[in-house]
């Protein structure tokens, strides 16, 4: 084996082992039957993505649960793609047109498209080149697009169907609308965000009773022009009897009624509420109920039209707004202004606020949505945090309970254009949804295409990504190698996302499943369900913000480049780094000082691994039973036994972390085992045995059985490190295998092949190393707490009255002395007095202040903190003696206070015995 580099160069590394792993085809899965499958199917990043930090995390997660079954003997696949992400992909390209001074409409559709095929060509595939430094090892050959195709033939399968089952419709109803895009969104493409504008007080003259005026509060004066009526409570007493009334629309002014409906809010303004039917989903139910007229005074860009009057046509509805507000000062009619905060949708991509806007839309009613929910109540479906299950259920049952349909059409050209024909030469207005001589609805479409006429719009993008866990195996007509797939790796292992898509995406995944994956039928067992959702396990991550808790993004500048921080921390570094600060389903506060702790963990496993094959060779590595044949079991001593145990017990809580889905404990307990319990206390202690030829053999075998098993567990989440220690500690067999290949043993297995080479671990000796760990950490602490961690030469005292805990400690003399970095340890039968002292299961320890500190400066200190403590008590009696505090005061306020009143007494009275010892 190669010497290994005297530091860890992660560059090099990566750059070495990323093109040979995929020469060697190492991510291609296939069907294996008699072999366990574990599936993962990529969210796929919009084809106009690149790698954010969002995207690390989730991705490593993936990554990590992928390796982790091979090394289990599983076929293992994560299926890479993107999503042709229909408005932001068009909206790039429409951009890119402006500069040049042109519109999509100047070209057509189809030369249109040819444009942003051509974009995506050129910049499609960025996000997946950057994934592959992350050490991704997704199966690539298999990477797929949502407009592939065989992908965009399941899609239009999946509407014709739905279509034939009575699940969609066209429309008219109230969608949000985007003028930017100039599209329909669904529900959750709209973000809401608290938004301080002002709230405007207007009156209306009613016609009946001149100069008599009901006032009415508006957020939104600039949709004065549309409103047909004003409603009221019809048992408000204020109102009820002007129902029946009219008043004076201000501007155009137009006598409107005023009519009576119970979803006034009468707490709400002045309780008198403006109806715009055409702008409001409120004002549109309000206007069904009452028959009342729909005008829309917008245009599809959100400018106001004519139907808004001569003065306003043209304008922008922000500046509308200001135009409408000093209008009715004019006229008399603004009473008043406050400054008011509320919820504004927002466009999820174009980051305007939407426009509620009446529209002829496609509609789909969700399919299977009680299967859906007991998908979860009956346990097939698991989330996990378990917590993200009640939002999953709430979605759902609002949905049911408010009858939400998902408007699935999109007024853009990028997409899968909807599978619906009109006989052409019809006025649309005429065309009976019901009869097949006016519409066509299939896959390939009319077979006299020349008669008809294809509907403009496309689906909505997520009308296609629901079906992504089935349709990159071939359905719906998948045959001979694309149907033994579907049939092995469906259902898939686990979906890795975020909380934010638990309805756009998550949910209807679910339903998409449900519904398509086996024959129609209007319920299903479970079963059923159990063998058409598409995965069994959703791990929800959290949203990384900055360390001031701010949603990371451009414009903030607090949304560091990944590619970046490969470069400074390696792709290990980063990978171990994110998934240990990632508590599972919450929010992750990013730093980079918080992602050095990986950079640092390779280090130390690079310079382990190195102390390592500096000692001995590495040519009798190539198995764990070449291995276990090296160690003499009479040579163990009490640290091997403990270590090996240590090993046994990580290898369990480790499996149990992934079996619960606690992927924030993996890093924490690898980075616990290796660093504390293998570099600071097995090595050091074993160090003096190194250099004892007979014993030597040994522990290196121990260190290398410690050693191998670490670098298996470690591979799912530091790749490219293992692989490269790997090899140069000499466990590959041969040059070209790969760790990934290696069998990872489980706890008992590990336990099976030590018992096997006649090693039982001895209970007793654990127990001993565990109490000289403890003793050991008691000194460590008593000269940390009184700053002489770094002296050696203060005088350490012990005693103990059992004596097993004497022959134990007095045995491992020098083993104490060289951990705890002392030089004086001596027994004492009683205690020295005044000494500070530290009580362990063997004995308790004693630090001899006097003999290593300036008694002066000490007492100086000592003063400061008696007289800080003695504040501090006074204090805290005086909060605590105060009854309107306690009375007032929450429980755990009050808790607390006493106990931080207790912990500064306690600590005040070991000032005053310090005080007392120096002065002797």
């Amino acid at each position: 084996m190669s010497e290994m580099h005297k530091s860890y160069e992660p560059a090099e590394v990566e750059s070495r082992w990323y093109p040979t792993w995929l020469k060697q085809n190492a991510f291609a899965a296939k069907a294996e039957p008699g072999k366990e499958a574990h599936a993962i199917m990529i969210p796929p990043p919009n084809v106009t993505g690149v790698l954010h930090m969002g995207h690390i995390l989730n991705n490593t997660l993936q990554d990590i649960f992928t390796r982790r079954a091979r090394l289990e003997g599983k076929s293992a696949l994560w299926f890479p793609g993107t999503d042709h992400a229909g408005i932001a992909t068009q909206t790039r390209v429409e951009r890119k047109l402006r500069e040049q001074g042109q519109h999509r409409r100047d070209l057509g559709r189809e030369k249109f498209l040819d444009e942003v095929w051509k974009w995506r060509d050129e910049h499609g595939g960025i996000i997946l080149n950057q994934l592959q430094k992350l050490g991704a090892s997704c199966d690539w050959d298999r990477t797929a697009f949502t407009l592939d195709a065989s992908y965009s033939r399941a899609v239009l399968t999946s509407f014709v169907q739905l279509w034939k089952r009575g699940y969609i419709y066209r429309g008219q109803r109230m969608s949000n609308w985007c003028p930017v895009s100039q599209t329909a969104l669904s529900n959750e493409e709209v973000i809401m965000k608290p938004q301080r504008g002002l709230l405007y007080k207007m009156r209306y003259e009613i016609v009946e009773r001149p100069v008599e005026y009901v006032e009415i509060s508006t957020t939104r004066p600039e949709t004065i022009m549309g409103d047909t009526a004003v409603a009221v409570h019809p048992e408000d007493e204020r109102y009820k009897d002007l129902i029946g009334c009219h008043v004076w629309r201000p501007f155009p002014r137009a006598k409107i009624p005023i009519i009576g409906d119970t979803v006034v809010d009468r707490e709400f303004g002045t309780g008198c509420l403006k109806v715009t039917p055409a702008h409001d989903v409120t004002d549109f139910e309000i206007g069904k109920r009452h028959n009342l007229e729909i005008l829309d005074v917008f245009n599809s860009d959100g400018s106001l039209n004519a139907l808004a009057g001569p003065d306003f046509e043209g304008m922008d509805r922000a500046d509308a707004r200001k135009k409408a507000a000093d209008k009715l000062k004019e006229l008399g009619n603004l009473v008043d202004t406050e400054p008011y905060e509320n919820n504004v949708g927002f466009s999820e991509r174009a980051d305007v606020p939407v426009e509620p806007r009446l529209t002829e839309q496609f509609w789909l009613r969700y399919p299977k949505v009680d299967e859906a929910r007991r998908a979860v109540t009956e346990g097939v479906l698991k989330f996990h945090p378990k917590r993200w299950e009640k939002t999953y259920l709430h979605w759902l049952d609002t949905m049911e309970r408010d009858n939400i349909d998902w408007c699935i059409s999109r007024q853009l050209w990028w997409g899968h254009r909807i599978p619906v024909w009109y006989r052409k030469g019809m006025d649309r207005s005429e065309i009976d949804f019901e009869n097949p001589e006016h519409v066509h609805v299939s896959v390939d479409g009319p077979e006299d295409p020349e008669n008809w006429e294809q509907e403009e719009d496309v689906l909505d993008t997520w009308a296609s990504s629901w079906l992504w866990p089935f349709a990159n195996f071939g359905w719906p007509d998948a045959d001979g190698k694309a149907k033994q797939e579907l049939e092995f790796f469906y259902p898939t292992s686990v979906l890795v996302t975020g909380f934010d898509i638990i309805f756009l995406w998550v949910a209807r995944m679910v339903m998409a499943g449900l519904e398509f994956m086996g024959d129609e039928k209007k319920t299903l067992s479970k079963e059923e369900i159990r063998q058409r959702i598409p995965f069994r396990d959703v791990y929800m991550t959290g949203l990384i913000r900055d360390e001031k808790g701010r949603k990371m993004s451009k414009s903030l500048g607090n949304s560091p480049d990944p590619l970046e921080l490969i470069g400074r921390y390696g792709a290990d570094g980063l990978r171990f780094g994110i998934v240990n600060i990632a508590p599972s389903g919450q929010d992750i506060l990013f730093s980079e000082e918080r992602i050095e702790i990986g950079r640092n963990f390779c280090n130390k496993l690079w310079n382990a691994c190195r102390f390592r094959q500096m000692n001995a060779a590495t040519d009798a590595n190539a198995s764990l039973e070449s291995i276990l044949e090296r160690i003499q079991v009479n040579q163990l001593d009490s640290a091997d036994h403990w270590i090996l145990s240590r090993l046994l017990e990580i290898t369990e809580q480790i499996q149990s972390a992934f079996d619960k889905y606690e992927m924030h404990a993996y890093p924490h307990l690898l980075y616990s085992f290796f660093w504390t319990d293998y570099c600071d206390w097995y090595v050091e202690a074993s160090k003096s045995k190194l250099k004892n030829p007979e014993l030597q053999g040994t522990v290196i075998a121990i260190q290398d059985f410690i050693l191998r098993q670490l670098l298996l567990q470690l591979e799912p989440l530091t790749p490219f490190i293992t692989e490269e220690l790997w090899h140069a500690l000499g466990f590959a067999k041969s040059a070209e295998e790969l760790i990934q290949n290696t069998r990872l043993p489980a706890a008992n297995e590990l336990r099976d092949a030590l018992s096997g080479a006649g090693i039982e671990v001895d209970a007793k000796a654990v127990e001993q190393v565990e109490g000289l760990k403890e003793f050991i950490t008691r000194i460590r602490a008593l000269k940390s707490e009184y700053n002489v961690a770094n002296r050696k030469d203060v005088a350490i005292f012990w005693m103990t009255e059992a004596n097993d805990s004497k022959r134990v400690l007095e045995q491992n003399e020098k083993l104490i002395k060289a951990l705890a970095s002392v030089d004086n340890l001596e027994y004492v039968t009683a205690a020295p007095e005044g000494m500070p002292a530290g009580v362990g299961g063997l004995g308790t320890v004693y630090i001899d202040l006097a003999s290593s500190v300036d008694v002066e400066a000490e007492l100086e200190r000592l003063g400061r903190e008696h007289e800080r403590l003695l504040k501090g008590i006074r204090s805290g009696e005086a909060k605590l003696n105060n009854e309107k505090f306690v009375a007032n005061a929450p429980d755990a306020v009050v808790a607390g206070a006493r106990k931080q009143l207790d912990e500064t007494k306690a600590r005040f009275e070991e000032i005053e015995r310090l005080i007392k010892a120096f002065k002797k």
